[in-house]
């Protein structure tokens, strides 16, 4: 058995087992509240820079499944567990989830006290770490850990969007493609001919690709620095802003393209780091959270109707609903803390959440958004 040691900005470390490949990583240390789920968490590129840490006990039990990716490769800094399953007992497994975290180069440890590392994270709010497994000294990785770039003004959204434009639905027999049909929720088929999307990947999961074409979209997929001039030349019906890392106040970039595109009037939708983008874009301004928002557990309440949505949610920064000009109205709000969940503008077609509606892993209460979307995109056509 391989030693490991995860050692944090603020002095303390933990000593545990390697369960993933050999070698040093550092990020940002934050956990998620989820129950299952975790592989989909691992190829979330929401999580590129950061050191997921699972506050469920056990993770790895049903192992690992071809069809449950949600990028093109696993995006965590380092994965910290109580216990790693050293087995898979699921007919759909096609590996161990040890396996799968070497083979990839994720560097993880397990057999640490997960529940005291989430309540000094709760409480001091998310730090940098080092998880090492070469023996190094733990106060030397604790200045490793302090030498770190803080997440703050971090554009993280380069090292993961496409390289290149691409289309959805992708050629039969792609990864992932298959679990939607089978085991995700049934398609919807709304339009008579198939309404054309234009999406900025900021770093997106597949499953809202998936969720758009079983509303009847097919979607062009553009690199996050592609001009906002590129999307509206293919003629879209709608406008969709994506979820991804980092932190959003430094991604000039995009906010330029999504005020070009709002002031298009084309119907905009936008989760997570979309919907920052979007707020940005329309007058807002984002702040940091303590410890951030990450699980399959959340209630949102849905300010329109009073009902309470359980929403699956990542992301470390929120908007400031005091910066909303008058002609946004906030549509959302976190029960948790009262942070912003959702907004609008009132008089073009533009709207996003801050939670995942795709959910995957997570409730499918919020499904309902992509409905919503459609009807924009209809409306106009």
């Amino acid at each position: 058995m391989t030693r490991a040691t995860l050692a944090l900005e603020d002095g303390s470390w933990f000593q545990g087992e390697s369960v993933g490949a050999e070698g040093d990583t550092g990020g940002e240390v934050v956990f998620n509240t989820s129950m299952t789920g975790y592989q989909e968490v691992l190829t979330d590129p929401s999580y590129a820079g950061q050191i997921v840490t699972m506050t469920c006990p056990e993770i790895g039990n049903y192992g690992v499944c071809d069809d449950d990716v949600e990028s093109r490769a696993l995006q965590v800094a380092g994965f910290v567990v109580r216990e790693a399953s050293s087995i898979a007992s699921n007919w759909r497994a096609t590996g161990t989830l040890r396996d799968y975290l070497s083979s990839h180069g994720i560097v993880a440890i397990a057999d640490i006290d997960t529940r005291a590392l989430t309540r000094a994270l709760r409480s001091d709010g998310v730090m940098r770490g080092v998880i090492t497994t070469t023996g190094a000294d733990p106060e030397q990785a604790v200045e490793r850990a302090r030498a770190l770039a803080p997440m703050e003004g971090a554009d993280l959204v380069t090292q993961v969007t496409c390289p290149a434009a691409f289309d959805w639905p992708p050629e039969a027999g792609a990864p992932g493609t298959a679990a939607a049909e089978a085991f995700g929720v049934p398609p919807v088929r709304r339009a008579a001919r198939p309404l054309k999307v234009a999406a900025y990947d900021f770093g997106m999961k597949w499953n809202i690709l998936r969720r758009l074409q079983a509303h009847g979209c097919e979607v062009r997929v553009f690199p996050a620095t592609a001009p906002a001039s590129e999307l509206l030349a293919v003629d879209p019906d709608g406008i969709f802003l994506s979820n991804g890392p980092g932190d959003p106040a430094p991604l000039d970039y995009a906010v330029k393209n999504v005020e070009a595109l709002v002031a298009a009037e084309v119907p905009t939708f936008g989760i997570c780091l979309g919907h920052q983008v979007l707020g940005l874009a329309l007058g807002g301004t984002t702040y940091k959270l303590k410890f951030g928002h990450r699980g399959a557990n959340h209630p949102v309440k849905h300010l329109a109707t009073d009902k309470i949505e359980i929403t699956s949610q990542n992301h470390g920064f929120a908007i400031d609903p005091e910066s909303l000009p008058s002609d946004v109205t906030v549509t959302h709000l976190n029960l948790y803390d009262g942070t912003v969940e959702g907004l609008r503008h009132t008089s073009r077609p533009a709207f996003a959440v801050q939670y995942h509606p795709e959910a995957s892993p997570g409730p499918h209460d919020a499904d309902y958004l992509f409905t919503l979307f459609v009807d924009a995109m209809e409306e106009r056509r």
